[in-house]
């Protein structure tokens, strides 16, 4: 009995390593079929990138995955830099400080910009009392002297209510953060502290909406589905060539109108990536190739189909680096974007 016992025991154990293997090994045939692509950064630009991971992911019936995640600019910069990531959702251009990490990581870049953006200043859907705004009261409300002092909307114009401000706005990790202050304030990352930040806009969309005196700035696609329960603001620049306040919108836009808070968005792709992983360059060049159709489906400005053509050759050519020298500005046109050589 103790020998058919022991036999039972002997085939039973080869049985279950059997099965053990044969599952690890399906596993990893099923996992090894699977490709990955990771994409991290910019909220602002996350529904234009996720809607074209989603038609990418469809054509190739799930043997490519693409995520994407939502860390802010300045986070998707830290994981890109540090090579976690094979491509960078970017708001505004890679910083200085940002492209010596990277060269002192190894990383090399291609720069790709990729639709448009109207950076969109609201207020509640009630707030009856605000038909405008200049930039100088923008930058009033938002320096960093403002902090504590500027906190009730009688401070900016005497006939607005002696209301407390609640302001809502971009976190510190976010390139909507970086361009809004430098845009109204005249310095990146200069601002006041005393708001309700994030980098996630949805949070943003919903403190707006439940405060009848909320104040802040968002990306225009997190605006316009809102628009019935927020109000955007027409904004005044007296260095722009309408003299009067412009609304935010993406014709305006892209008649060069909307200033200086209109923006161009970048992805920037990891060259190590698109030379070892041949889905990366697969989905770069579906992305530059629908990405004229895929922008308007969710609400942003595409670029001209020139300077798509422009980013495929730099593509092609793997022209690595950036046509900004890692120093923000405000107010280019596209087409002086897309006339720079890159550099690192």
């Amino acid at each position: 009995m103790g020998s058919i016992m022991r036999k039972f025991c002997f085939f039973t154990a080869l049985f279950c390593i059997l099965i053990s293997f044969l599952g690890c090994s399906g596993s990893s045939t099923e996992n090894s079929e699977i490709k990955l692509i990771r994409v991290d950064g910019s909220s602002t630009l996350f529904p234009v990138t996720e809607a074209v991971a989603e038609e990418f992911q469809k054509q190739k019936q799930g043997k490519i995955r693409v995520t994407v995640g939502i860390s802010g600019t300045g986070g998707g910069f830290k994981k890109f830099i540090r090579g976690e990531i094979d491509i960078a959702n970017a708001s505004r251009p890679i910083l200085k400080e940002e492209m010596e990490q990277a060269r002192a990581n190894g990383i090399e870049y291609i720069e790709l910009p990729v639709a448009f953006d109207a950076l969109t200043v609201v207020v509640n859907k009630e707030n009856n009392w605000v038909d405008w705004f200049s930039v100088e009261e923008l930058k009033k409300v938002w320096e960093p002297e403002a902090q504590e002092k500027i906190t009730r909307w009688n401070q900016i114009r005497p006939e607005f209510p002696d209301e407390k401000i609640a302001l809502f706005g971009a976190g510190a990790d976010s390139g909507t953060f970086d361009y809004f202050t430098d845009a109204i304030v005249g310095k990146p990352k200069a601002s006041r502290g005393d708001y309700t930040a994030s980098e996630d806009d949805n949070v943003l969309v919903q403190g707006i909406e439940g405060n009848k005196y909320s104040l802040g700035y968002i990306p225009f696609a997190y605006y316009e589905p809102h628009k019935d329960r927020m109000k955007a603001v027409p904004i005044k620049w007296d260095k722009n060539k309408i003299k009067e306040p412009v609304e935010p919108s993406l014709e305006n836009v892209l008649k060069g109108i909307y200033n200086p808070l209109s923006r161009p968005l970048f992805i920037y792709v990891n060259k190590k990536s698109l030379e070892t992983k041949p889905e990366v360059r697969e989905f770069i060049e579906f992305y530059l190739k629908n990405a004229s159709v895929l922008t308007r489906e969710v609400k942003y400005l595409p670029l001209p189909d020139s300077a798509y053509e422009v980013c495929l050759q730099r593509l092609q050519k793997m022209q690595v680096g950036t046509a900004f020298g890692g120093v923000p500005e405000v107010g280019l046109s596209i087409e002086e974007i897309m006339s720079r050589e890159p550099r690192l």
